[in-house]
This record gives structure tokens, C-alpha cells and sequence, in this order.
């Protein structure tokens, strides 16, 4: 009679028989231990996953890599910032506007609708960093955003819960770094606006009142196109929208704790002149990289009333989206797949709209595939979603790359991945538990 324990080992080099074939070399069984194999036949028996193949290929890659990727990439963005600070960057425009509030100029150029395009509370809020140099208060900047997004990357990962944890979050990060690197580079305020609203979705999913306020401060304050984010906010739980008008004033007024009256209304009545201009009629320089694009590119302008009328259509059944997402979902996932769904409007349907804009859809489109993968296995459509978001964001790397692909190809390659990951988001159904803390609907 054959004992258990030589049952189960001949179990278990019947399992690894396909891999040690595969590459060719023999793997005792005491390698692994009793533990770890235990691990990996629960892992692998559990539904929903590609038993013995999709994670043992990735998981091993992947499961520090994207992680060490996206921190030394901004390593070497600090390096870059240190050395130069105006080089390819954007900061200059923050101190510039900063320096203006300080010495009470004019802060926009209306005619042309370019340069500081921001709130005056912004100009506020740098001028400490504008005291402290261009050195230091450039990698302040820098962290900041790095920071806030990162952080908003890992409370969502901590949110969805189950196992693998680390992997999902590294493969979901690496497959974002190609596309968000440039902002990060050039320390654009979309980084900042990124995890601010990605902050702003779970805190209104989890109707957290004081965080929703503090997130949507500073995402209003980080630019001006989080309104968006706000209004569908409010729409989600409507109790919280006085918490969202709060903080819209808050924004508005602190300018006036800091310059007179006349000059801060002044700065106003500029700002919302550029706002109207360049939603409405946008000119100057410009050239935008929304959903016209494409069209543009291949000889099909798109007039600005058509192109309105779409816009408004997009968000009207984007708020419709979010609501059936946030009443259909599982609490623990319904924040990604709002903040998924929402990023991808404002940039594809945001007028004013360029080509690192994209870094805001970046780390939850990653995120997605990530947990898509996690869920159904290394599937040809988790591979091929997986490529298109890697390779959109390397066709800037070569310059006949980005002449070629400039402006129009990320409009398509991101509806594609938006559409296919919302619409399988879709199809899932509230069978798990709420997470612990979630509050109802309301």
C-alpha cells in the first residue's frame, strides 16, 4: 500500500512535469517545499483562474519588476530635474504664474488661450515652492504628484483585496509607464490631477465627507478640468454635494486671503473668459488631441458644433455609465471602474486635450488588465490589451515614430482598451461581499 506522502509527491511531478520539459531541466520535488505547493495548488484550483499557466509565466516577472521600474524611473526623473530643471519641463509656468500673483500681473493671455492655464488658487499654492528655488522646489513638485498617484494606485489595489496583491499592482504599473513617463518627466500637473480624482472617486464611492472634500479642493486647484470628476461625484451620492461645493469655494476664495479684491476678481473674470474660449471655440496654437483628432489626421475635419454635440452626448452617457457601474459593482472594484470610465472621457472628450493627458488613463487602464488577468487567465484579449497599452506609450520614443503617430493614434488605441475593459467591468455582478466600511447608496 503506497503511503500519502509518496502519493502526493507523485502528484506533484505530475503537475511539474509539463514545466521542467518545457524548460529543459528537472526541478526536485524538495525544492519545494510543502508550503509553497500547497499555496499554488489553492491558487491554481480556484475559479476564474488559468490553472497552472497564466500566473507561474508572469507572476515571477512580474511580481517586483513593474514595481521597481516605476520607482526608478522617477529616480531617474529627479536625476533629470536636478540637472536641469527647465529641460523639457512645464514647472516654469507655475513659477511663472506664481511670480505674476506675487507682483500682481496679469495671470492668462486670453487672446492666444496658451502659457498659465490655471486657477489663480494654484498660483497660491506654488509660490512655496517657488521660494524654495528651482532645484528644490522642482523636485518638491515632482514628488508630490509621483507621490499622490502612487499612493491613490495602492489604496485602489488594497481596495480590490484577494490574492496577489503586489503582483497587481507592479503589473498594472509597468504596463502604464511608457505612457505616463513624459508627464512624470515634465512634471505636469495631471499627475497631481490623476491621483487626486482617483482619491476623490473612493473617497465618494466610501461617502467619506472629509476626504471627499479635501480630494476635490485639490483636484479643482490641480486644474480646472476636474469639474468633470465633480459633477459625476455629486451624481453618485448625492448627499455629498454640498462637501463638492464646499470645497469649489474654498478653491475660489483662497486668492483673496492673499492679494486685494480688484485684483484677484480681475484674475477671475480672465480665467472664466479663457475657459469659455477654449471650450467653445478654441484658436491659437493649439492643436488638440481629443477624439477630433483622428479625423483631422485623415483629411475628415470635424466642425466644433458637431464636435460639441458629441461631447455632450459622451457625457451624458458617461454619466450614465457610472451609475449603472456604481449600482451594479461590487463596492470593492466599482472605484476603479467609475475612475476608469471617467478618465477616459476627459481625455478623449476634453477640448482641450494633449498628447500627455494620457498619463491620466494610464495607471487604472493598467490596473485593469491587471485584474483582468488576475480574474480570467493569460487570455489572447488580456495579451493584446496588455501590448496596445505598452506600445501606445512607446511611440514616442523614436522621432518618426511620434510625426507618425502624434495626436491621433491615442485617441483609438485608448477607446479600444476604455471600451473593452468598461465593457467587461459590465458583466461582472455584486456576488462578493461589500468591503468592510462601505456605506449605501444614496
Amino acid at each position: 500500500m503506497i503511503d500519502q506522502t509518496a502519493a502526493e509527491k507523485s502528484r506533484c511531478c505530475a503537475v511539474l512535469a509539463p514545466v521542467t520539459a518545457t524548460f529543459g531541466c528537472f526541478i526536485p520535488f524538495d525544492v519545494i517545499s510543502r508550503r509553497r505547493w500547497k499555496t499554488r495548488r489553492r491558487w491554481e484550483s480556484r475559479p476564474g483562474r488559468n490553472a497552472g499557466c497564466a500566473m507561474m509565466v508572469t507572476k515571477p516577472v512580474f511580481d517586483r519588476l513593474g514595481l521597481w521600474l516605476w520607482a526608478g524611473s522617477f529616480l531617474l526623473v529627479l536625476g533629470l530635474a536636478l540637472w536641469s530643471p527647465d529641460a523639457r519641463s512645464v514647472v516654469h509656468i507655475y513659477r511663472h504664474g506664481s511670480e505674476a500673483f506675487l507682483d500682481r500681473q496679469p495671470l492668462y493671455q486670453v487672446e492666444v488661450a496658451m502659457g498659465y492655464l490655471y486657477a489663480p488658487a494654484f498660483a497660491v499654492l506654488y509660490v512655496p515652492l517657488l521660494k524654495l528655488g528651482p532645484y528644490l522646489g522642482n523636485i518638491l513638485w515632482h514628488v508630490l504628484g509621483f507621490g499622490v498617484l502612487t499612493f491613490a494606485a495602492m489604496r485602489q489595489v488594497r481596495k480590490l483585496g484577494g490574492e496577489e496583491q503586489t503582483w497587481l499592482l507592479s503589473l498594472g504599473l509597468f504596463l502604464a509607464l511608457p505612457m505616463a513617463l513624459a508627464a512624470l518627466r515634465n512634471g505636469q500637473a495631471t499627475i497631481l490631477l490623476t491621483g487626486a480624482c482617483w482619491f476623490l472617486t473612493l473617497s465618494t464611492v466610501e461617502g467619506r465627507r472629509a476626504e471627499t472634500f479635501f480630494w476635490a479642493m485639490l483636484a479643482i486647484i490641480a486644474k480646472p478640468t476636474a469639474i468633470i470628476m465633480l459633477l459625476l461625484a455629486g451624481a453618485l451620492r448625492p448627499r455629498l454635494i454640498p462637501m463638492l461645493v464646499l470645497a469649489v469655494l474654498v478653491a475660489l476664495a483662497i486668492p483673496y486671503g492673499f492679494a486685494s479684491t480688484d485684483y484677484v476678481n480681475a484674475q477671475y473674470h480672465d480665467f472664466f473668459r479663457l475657459l469659455t474660449s477654449m471650450t467653445v471655440d478654441p484658436t491659437g496654437p493649439f492643436v488638440p488631441a481629443d477624439f477630433t483628432a483622428p479625423f483631422m489626421r485623415f483629411g475628415i475635419p470635424i466642425s466644433e458644433f458637431d464636435a460639441t454635440i458629441v461631447r455632450v452626448v459622451a457625457g451624458l452617457l458617461t454619466l450614465w455609465l457610472v451609475l449603472q457601474l456604481d449600482r451594479r459593482l461590487d463596492a470593492n472594484i466599482s472605484g476603479l471602474a467609475v475612475f476608469l470610465a471617467a478618465a477616459f472621457y476627459m481625455c478623449v472628450f476634453n477640448p482641450r486635450v494633449e498628447q500627455n493627458t494620457y498619463a491620466m488613463v494610464a495607471v487604472p487602464a493598467g490596473l485593469s488588465i491587471a485584474l483582468l488577468w488576475r480574474e480570467k487567465g493569460a487570455r489572447a484579449m488580456c495579451w493584446l490589451l496588455a501590448t496596445l497599452l505598452f506600445v501606445t506609450g512607446l511611440t514616442s520614443v523614436d522621432l518618426r515614430l511620434h510625426d507618425f503617430f502624434h495626436l491621433w493614434f491615442r485617441p483609438i488605441s485608448i477607446s479600444i482598451i476604455a471600451c473593452v475593459l468598461v465593457g467587461w467591468f459590465w458583466t461582472q455582478d455584486r456576488q462578493k461581499a461589500p468591503a468592510a466600511g462601505a456605506v449605501a447608496h444614496g
